[in-house]
């Protein structure tokens, strides 16, 4: 664990942190589109996943996921589902809010963990951009349609659509959005943290050799 989170690595995190909070308090980080938004916040989760691992992108997920919450009650960019889900239950809005993105976080380092000795670290670095927003997605749609799926709220969103049909078409072009920005940004970032030697996995593999 101390080796995990040394010096670099708490300063990358309180920067990847004060990066989250800007983009949940400021019209930087949230393009809102329907009842959805493109947000950015998936970037600092991807690059916390690659620079420190499942543990580092699940605490960057956490704060990510505790300002998704925090959207709900008018706190940040207001977000008009988060508030009809709060409304409706706060209690499981918390949940469909904070643990798919604390999830991704943690599964995003994992995919990282299990590229970086398979390929090069800009492949690495994309494919980690792109599996964050893949999950986060997912895991948010997952558990809207599990907690939520029965209320006239998300039934009338549905229209009669199947789940799978529902999720595609509902999510649509702000995921491929979302999907491909984080892909190229972590991509480019994460390879320029390697180079920098701000990446301990990295590290670890190169003293290896």
């Amino acid at each position: 664990m101390n080796k995990k989170f040394d010096t670099k690595a708490m300063v990358l995190l309180g920067l990847l942190t004060a990066v989250t909070l800007i983009f949940s308090f400021t019209p930087i980080g949230t393009i809102p589109i329907g009842p959805l938004s493109i947000t950015l916040n998936i970037i600092p989760i991807a690059l916390a996943a690659v620079t420190l691992g499942p543990v580092g992108g699940g605490i960057m997920g956490a704060i990510f996921g505790l300002m998704s919450f925090l959207q709900c009650v008018g706190i940040g960019v207001p977000s008009g589902m988060g508030v009809t889900l709060f409304a409706i239950n706060p209690f499981l809005a918390f949940v469909q809010r904070f643990i798919p993105r604390l999830l991704t976080g943690i599964l995003a380092g994992w995919v990282f963990k299990l590229l970086k000795n398979r390929s090069n670290i800009y492949v690495s670095c994309a494919v980690t951009g792109f599996s964050t927003a893949f999950l986060n997605t997912l895991l948010f749609m997952s558990a809207l349609i599990l907690l939520f799926g029965n209320t006239d709220y998300v039934q009338e969103l549905m229209d009669g659509k199947n789940v799978i049909v529902f999720i595609c078409s509902f999510v649509g072009i702000n995921a491929v959005c979302e999907m491909i920005v984080s892909t190229v940004i972590t991509g480019a970032v994460g390879a320029a943290l390697h180079n920098a030697k701000l990446i301990p996995q990295a590290q670890v593999k190169q003293e290896a050799n």
